[in-house]
């Protein structure tokens, strides 16, 4: 009887890849996509333990596939991925229901634990980290769409004192740069327009003497290949020879983020980011001398062990300077295990919640500016999805990373337009198509 999985993924785009790969070990397995949940024979949960929330989420989860158990106890259910590392004592103790635990550096040993499984009524672990384990040689069944993400290195160096990623995904290591290009190569035979390259710390990549632009420079050449992203780099390894190769290569899109979580010297040293303000402030000015009109975000963190108001008030000054086009806002959450949760002056929840409405509401009035910028201009835009709004109109972005909501007309999906930009409206933009004639 052919066996049926579904997978369900939180978190980011590094767990959606790894998803890819469960499914294509899966697969070879015999094992076919269930349309629905509690149809399944082997339900996995691939979770995320960065931030409280998403830890929250896939709690909530667990109890839905315990039900599915009772009703249907030969179901397997299995938990992936970071929390599946951190957590996996508390996994066996109060989730006996669940059959298989495994961390991001365990996915090869899934087809042996299914086929043990059948045989075996306990918990089967594994959750070692591996100083190796870069899945070079596998491929990710990956479902029709115009992005494929590409994993080109895994784990992370770093020790920022607020992330969990060093503890759950273990130390960089990276992939060769010929398996890279040739899964760059079969993304485009199977369709894919786009490519984004994936590392915890992108531009940390280091294989065989070459570096992060040297990759990218290799990938740029990929025959087909309309559009290239990576995410996310840190600002310690962001050179001159990257930002050159950006500007070098059209195909490389015109966008960089740019995390930079505080805008205070001593909460940056607390948080271990190793650069200060006005390192990263330069650098962003940097960035956008190489890459005009380049598209510019960053994560920021409110609320971080000891932070007073007036260093809060440094990030918002350090906002004020560079007005991000986007930002993505947290508040700090404190994860078991990191040096930051050992502070005792932890910052009071309404005083967090206060700074996150504080950052958010700046960014809405920086991205509105920054996109106004570009009302009259014509953009070109790869066709990504259905707009939300309305099935008559398309939603593209453009190189810098812009949302774009335009009439359908006669364009088809994954092609590329020129759009003149008629309106800013928050965080998207509207366009008309630059007919041909006119684009000439």
């Amino acid at each position: 009887m052919n066996k049926t999985y579904f997978i369900e993924t939180y978190g980011c785009q590094m767990n959606v890849a790894d998803s890819e790969l469960v499914e294509s070990l899966l697969q070879k397995e015999g094992y076919t996509k269930a349309s629905q949940l509690d149809k399944a024979d082997a339900i996995f949960v691939n979770t995320c333990a960065i931030r409280e929330h998403a830890e929250e989420k896939v709690h909530s989860q667990l109890g839905r596939y315990d039900l599915i158990k009772k009703e249907k106890p030969e179901t397997i259910i299995g938990v992936l991925g970071c929390m599946a590392q951190s957590l996996k004592h508390d996994l066996l103790e109060n989730r006996p229901f669940v059959d298989i635990i495994l961390g991001p550096d365990s996915y090869r040993r899934l087809p042996e634990l299914l086929r043990r499984k059948t045989e075996d009524s306990k918990s089967l672990v594994d959750t070692t980290l591996s100083r190796f384990e870069v899945y070079d040689d596998l491929f990710p069944s990956r479902n029709e769409g115009v992005n494929a993400w590409i994993s080109i290195m895994r784990g992370c160096d770093k020790f920022c004192t607020f992330c969990i990623v060093p503890f759950t995904r273990g130390r960089e290591r990276s992939r060769s740069v010929d398996s890279i290009i040739a899964e760059a190569t079969q993304a485009v035979q199977d369709g894919f327009s786009e490519i984004t390259l994936l590392g915890q710390n992108v531009n940390s990549y280091s294989h065989d003497q070459m570096d992060f632009h040297h990759l990218l420079d290799d990938v740029a050449q990929v025959p087909g290949l309309k559009r290239i992203r990576y995410t996310s780099p840190h600002p310690q390894d962001m050179t001159d020879e990257l930002l050159k190769t950006m500007a070098k290569h059209d195909t490389i899109c015109n966008y960089v983020h740019l995390p930079l979580q505080a805008g205070n010297d001593r909460i940056l040293k607390r948080m271990n980011r190793t650069y200060t303000r006005d390192h990263f402030v330069n650098l962003a000015l940097r960035i956008r001398d190489y890459l005009p009109n380049v598209g510019l975000s960053t994560d920021i963190i409110v609320g971080f062990p000891g932070e007073t108001e007036a260093e809060f008030q440094d990030t918002l000054e350090v906002m004020e300077i560079l007005k991000f086009d986007s930002a993505f806002n947290f508040k700090y959450s404190p994860r078991r295990g990191t040096k930051a949760s050992e502070y005792d002056d932890q910052v009071d929840e309404n005083v967090k919640q206060d700074r996150l409405v504080r950052v958010i509401e700046l960014q809405k009035k920086h991205t509105l500016e920054r996109n106004s910028e570009l009302v009259g201009s014509i953009q070109t835009v790869l066709v990504e999805k259905e707009s939300k709004r309305s099935s008559a109109q398309w939603a593209g972005r453009t190189d810098s990373n812009k949302w774009v909501i335009f009439d359908k007309e006669d364009v088809q999906i994954q092609s590329m337009v020129q759009l003149q930009i008629t309106k800013a409206t928050g965080i998207s933009l509207h366009g008309e198509l630059v007919k041909q004639a006119e684009a000439a």
